[in-house]
């Protein structure tokens, strides 16, 4: 077993990773990586890193699927790095290459030897007489604090190939003139990209967004771009609640939603709308959830494509997704804290509230930093599987008392009751992956007592009057969304292409759907994943097709195994 790296080490590594995350808003995992130069302890430290997060090393890659560096890591002498990007920059056309300057006292990339440079985005460069898919971002600076909304979503729809495609077919098909789409979503650049793209395929386009979950300048771009955008990061619980019927008020014959809030509320204040209507897509396990009883008791009047649920959906956005941004954005916050503020320190102890997809992905990351992960989860099956994968199992409000952070990933209210906010130790950082209202017991709290000061932006100390003291982030919503710039582009192009998928599937045969939760067809997960492999340079069997049966033969489903059957 290769040796941990020393925790100044790791503690470096981790900051590097997380500010190329920030800065690019990219994902690590699947991604064929190469460190060069440096230090050898200091590369270990970051293969190790980058490596457990999921990604392979250039060093590694099996000669039948080469493929390109995706990202070219460079530690030492800048004059090396410069020949290993002439190098790497050798590659075919729209297979980007983000060259990212870790040196750790001093740049390892001479920005100057590529010729003039272009800001792409905040914290990235682009180098356009060099090459068109070559870009820079150094870890050695924090990204820019400009919103650049254009730049970002220009961005994102460069690392969205999968959802470009399957929008294509759709503006191809001609199916989505005529229709309007409410857009219920994190409005982020790649949200932004997703209505842009059905618009350009033919759609009406509205788009709705809860206060803490709006970029208002990537609501601005698309407003400029002509699209009707319901949203404004102050407004007030009621101005939100306009809003929202404002957006359903347009008559929208599809919904795109998350956390199933606007499906919802077209049943509880809109039911007028739901006989013109195909139905909706739902992307989240906490939104499903709801729309699952209504069905059950008879109340769901739309069916209601259960995206989430979707393979190429929950295998990556979940686990992959969500466990890096929920924990890069947790320790982005805890990092711009005084030390003495919180518990939270190289090689310390976490515990992960539930083991779902979303679970499992907080867990593997915080492993991949240095933690010592404890899972609490109360479906036995599941905590067997998180004994099984190599973690503690513990009950909730016994695991917290010695930890130091604390991640709810179920999406369940009241995961972290009253009783485990005050059976936590003092000091302990509190955060939520994705989320639901009340997730953490902040109004039980209050109830209690307990006095909120702010720290810092998204960061408050939960004060109960006997001293005790916790830390909650983000409000206990979603830390991923609420205080970054959510799931890494490539994962939401993904779960994009399957909402457009289901999209598909209402506009083809929405009319002969139940009202209910309806499953993903698995024509739409394998289309999604085959589109993503070419995308990503894999080649893949082409689909198998089972040997055809003589039509007047019934298939033999004897067993041969004792003899040819009598």
């Amino acid at each position: 077993m290769p040796q941990r790296p020393d925790p100044e080490r790791a503690a470096w590594a981790s900051a590097a990773v997380r500010r190329f995350a920030a800065a690019t808003n990219l994902l690590v995992a699947g991604r064929t990586v190469r460190v060069l130069g440096g230090d050898p302890r200091d590369a270990a430290a970051l293969v190790a890193l980058l490596t457990g997060l999921g990604a392979r090393t250039a060093t590694g890659r099996d000669a039948a699927d080469p493929g390109p560096v995706d990202q070219l890591w460079c530690l030492g002498d800048p004059d090396e790095s410069t020949v290993a990007v002439e190098r790497e920059a050798d590659r075919p056309r729209g297979s980007t290459l983000v060259v990212v300057d870790a040196g750790r006292y001093a740049p390892a990339v001479d920005e100057d030897a590529f010729g003039p440079v272009a800001p792409a985005r905040p914290g990235v460069l682009a180098v356009p007489t060099h090459s068109d898919d070559v870009f820079l971002v150094s870890t050695g600076r924090e990204p820019e604090d400009d919103p650049a909304a254009e730049a970002r979503i220009r961005w994102a729809r460069r690392h969205m190939p999968v959802a470009r495609t399957i929008a294509a077919g759709l503006r191809d098909g001609g199916l989505l003139r005529g229709t309007r789409v409410g857009v219920a979503m994190v409005l982020e650049p790649k949200t932004a990209v997703l209505s842009l793209l059905l618009r350009d395929a033919g759609a009406e386009v509205v788009v709705y967004a809860h206060a803490d979950e709006t970029d208002d300048a990537v609501a601005d771009v698309l407003r400029r771009a002509g699209l009707p955008v319901h949203a404004d990061s102050t407004a007030s619980l009621a101005e939100q609640h306009r809003l929202a019927l404002a957006m359903l008020d347009t008559r929208p014959h599809v919904l795109l939603d998350d956390g199933s809030h606007l499906i919802r509320l077209a049943h509880q204040e809109r039911p007028e709308l739901l006989p013109t209507m195909l139905g909706a897509a739902e992307e989240t396990t906490s939104g499903l959830r709801p729309l699952r009883l209504m069905a059950d008791r008879g109340a769901l009047g739309i069916p209601v494509v259960a995206v989430n649920d979707a393979r190429t959906k929950t295998c990556f956005d979940n686990r992959f997704g969500t466990g890096q941004s929920t924990v890069f954005a947790t320790l982005d916050l805890v990092d711009a804290l005084p030390s003495g503020a919180h518990r939270v320190r190289p090689g310390g102890t976490a515990v992960v509230a539930g083991f779902g997809p979303v679970g499992e992905g907080v867990a593997q990351v915080l492993v991949a930093l240095g933690f010592r992960v404890t899972v609490a989860e109360v479906d036995p099956v599941r905590a067997l599987q998180a004994r099984f994968a190599g973690y503690a199992v513990a009950p909730l409000v016994d695991g917290v008392r010695d930890a130091d952070l604390v991640v709810s990933a179920t999406g369940v209210a009241d995961t972290v009751d009253h009783e485990v906010l005050r059976a936590c130790a003092a000091g302990v950082v509190v955060s939520v992956a994705g989320g639901v209202d009340d997730e953490v017991a902040l109004t039980v709290a209050d109830g209690a007592g307990a006095v909120r000061t702010t720290l810092a932006q998204h960061v408050e100390r939960l004060t109960w009057p006997d001293g005790h003291h916790v830390l909650v982030l983000a409000g206990g919503s979603g830390v991923n969304t609420s205080a970054a710039e959510g799931n890494p582009v490539e994962i939401m192009d993904l779960s994009f292409a399957v909402q457009l998928g289901a999209l598909r599937m209402l506009l083809e045969r929405g009319d002969e759907l139940p009202c209910a939760v309806v499953p993903v067809d698995p024509a739409v997960d394998e289309a999604t994943a085959r589109v993503a492999l070419a995308a990503w340079g894999s080649r893949v069997a082409p689909p198998g097709r089972i040997a055809e049966q003589p039509a007047d033969r019934e298939p033999d489903v004897r067993t041969h195994r004792f003899g040819t059957p009598r």
